[in-house]
This record gives C-alpha cells, structure tokens and sequence, in this order.
C-alpha cells in the first residue's frame, strides 16, 4: 500500500484595512484570477454580503475549496484553504495562494495553522 498525503490545509486570521474586507467583488476578482493562474478549476461558489459590509465567501474547486470571512468592524478577516494532492502534489499552491491572498488584502497575519492531511 502506497502512502498518500489527501493535501496541505492552511486556516488563517488575519488583519486588514477596511476598504479590502467590504469589497466583495474585488475579492471575487483576485480569486478569479488566482484560480485560473494557477490552473485551478472552480466548481462553485457563494458570496454574501452582509449590512455592514462585511462579507463571506465559500469557492467550491475540483481540487477542494477556499473561503474567507470578513468583519471590518475589527479590521480582520478569517480565510482557509485545502487543496487535494490527487492528482499532484498541491502544497506549494496552497502556499501560493495563501501569500498572494495576504498582499491582495494588504494583510498582516494574526494566525496561521498548517495542517497536512
């Protein structure tokens, strides 16, 4: 039997400017983008916007999902993101995606776990 590794799982707080955590069409954008420059295929996915602007956003992709969650009224914002090892190794894009994530916020990390699966 051979060992598998299912994929590296990274659940993250961090903190950001408000303008970044209420514009919930520009995260769908970045997400857009990162997805399809890393040869990701999304299945689906959710946006919604709350009264105060905050938002939450679940993307389903063949390779798992990645989601996040806002609340401007603390400057902070709660993102995860697993990416299966079915088909290739995924760690470095799960990596990738995390970084690239914290400079689309303009972001500073409050926590960060790395589970591997």
């Amino acid at each position: 039997m051979h060992s598998y590794s299912p994929g590296l799982h990274i659940l993250a707080t961090f903190r950001a400017p408000v303008a970044r955590l209420t514009n919930a069409a520009a995260c769908q954008t970045f997400f857009n983008e990162q997805i399809s420059r890393l040869g990701l295929v999304k299945v689906g996915e959710v946006y919604h916007s709350f009264p105060n602007h905050s938002f939450t956003a679940v993307v389903g992709l063949t390779e798992s999902h990645l989601s996040i969650h806002t609340w401007p009224e603390f400057e902070q914002a709660t993102f995860d993101v697993f990416l299966s090892n079915y088909l290739r190794d995924n760690s470095a894009t799960v990596q990738q995606l995390y970084a690239e994530t914290l400079r689309f916020f303009e972001a500073t990390e409050l926590s960060k776990a790395e589970v591997a699966r």
